[in-house]
């Protein structure tokens, strides 16, 4: 017979090894969240988004993770949140700093969260392990709605921003679980609503993604669009601002998160911005050794070339000679999605001389899908080549 360890001890473990709150929750089907995820699936909210919309049954079945699963302990790690004047710095329209345009990064890639997270788990199944039980950790995986159970585990409750909001590290945390075959009989009752009436971050959203209570519309979310495939949304262009991967509005403006404390934080650093110029510089094998860790579809560099140009296109930098330069470089890309946002860059910033009818001409050879057509035909240049 396994012997049961304490649950404090449990959650000692898991504060040692750099975890800041861990609960449990049994493995019944979590239903609401299931109905929940069907209902935006069949409602074209999740804009072709996988995840856990691919299979939603089994998203909300902790039971079907492995044969014999009783038991599931969810763990929350805090990570930085960005200050205030930060966030209002690179939300302003110009994203344009000493040095050249820049790009945002969403705080959570901006330290290796998820790796200190894995960690953390990896030290609390290795315990329950020592007792003869098995233990799988699960994190960032669509097997799993992780913010649904780590919300049926009393570790906070699911905001109007779809966060979960934690009473004290607010919704600056990543959440992972250890599913394990031991019994554990420790689950607390679940946090009610403590968002009350507040509407901040649906008044706030750039693009106003959140309407309904707790429901994304993803095919207006800055931080989905960056990672999704095809083109960037024309009508959200300019929303985007210096957004380059990921977007902290709805966090920031929370008013749960004023009052967050600090946690563990102990990841090693990385830059909160890029250099835009550089990154269009960037060979694809530079740009993967540096940014893979990043969510890149069907890990193409040229999504995060279309990212930066949609950010140097909002930088108000038409006076910079390097921006000029490198949108030249873009224009004539072999890849038709870069040379697409490349020619609304230029044309944003007021370069309309870049694009000549030679250019046009040598811009459409190879456009297959017609997007680099699509967007001369935008701007009017199809009819009109020679204008400048």
């Amino acid at each position: 017979m396994v012997q049961v360890p304490n649950f404090e001890d449990i959650k000692l473990v898991a504060k040692n090894a750099g975890l800041d709150d861990l609960s449990v929750a049994g493995v019944e089907p979590l239903t609401e969240a299931r109905i929940a995820i069907e209902d935006r699936k069949n409602r074209g909210l999740h804009a072709g988004m996988h995840f856990t919309y691919g299979n939603p049954g089994r998203a909300t079945d902790p039971s079907q993770l492995f044969e014999g699963a009783r038991s599931v302990l969810v763990a929350l790690r805090s990570y930085k949140a960005p200050s205030v004047g930060h966030f209002e710095v690179w939300n302003a329209e110009t994203g344009v700093a000493g040095g050249g345009p820049k790009g945002l990064v969403a705080s959570y890639v901006c330290s290796d969260e998820y790796g200190m997270l894995r960690q953390g788990l990896r030290a609390v199944a290795s315990y329950l392990e020592s007792f003869g039980a098995r233990a799988e950790v699960v994190m960032d995986d669509n097997r799993l709605a992780d913010r649904a159970i780590a919300a049926k585990a009393g570790l906070g409750w699911l905001g109007r921003n779809t966060m979960l909001l934690h009473p004290e590290l607010g919704s600056w945390t990543v959440i992972g679980s250890v599913v394990t075959d031991m019994s554990l009989n420790e689950e607390p009752e679940k946090l009610s609503d403590g968002c009350g009436t507040c509407r901040r971050c649906s008044v706030d959203c750039p693009t106003g993604a959140i309407d309904e209570f707790g429901v994304l519309d993803a095919n207006r979310c800055l931080a989905w669009l960056l990672q999704a495939k095809g083109i960037f949304p024309r009508q959200y262009r300019a929303a985007l601002g210096s957004r380059l991967y990921g977007c902290d509005d709805c966090q920031v403006l929370c008013p749960v998160n004023d009052t967050a404390i600090d946690g563990a934080r102990t990841a090693v650093p990385r830059e909160s911005t890029v250099d835009i110029i550089a990154l269009l510089d960037s060979s694809d094998e530079e740009l993967m050794d540096q940014y893979g860790h990043w969510y890149i579809p069907r890990r193409r560099p040229e999504y995060l070339r279309r990212n930066a140009l949609v950010v140097l296109g909002n930088s108000q930098s038409e006076d910079d000679p390097e921006v000029e330069r490198v949108l030249a470089n873009c224009l004539a890309s072999p890849q038709p999605l870069v040379r697409s946002h490349a020619i609304w860059a230029a044309l944003r910033l007021g370069m309309r001389y870049l694009i000549g009818p030679d250019e046009v001409t040598s811009m459409t050879e190879g456009d297959e899908d017609g997007l680099v057509r699509a967007e001369l035909d935008e701007w009017g240049i199809l009819a009109d080549p020679v204008s400048s």
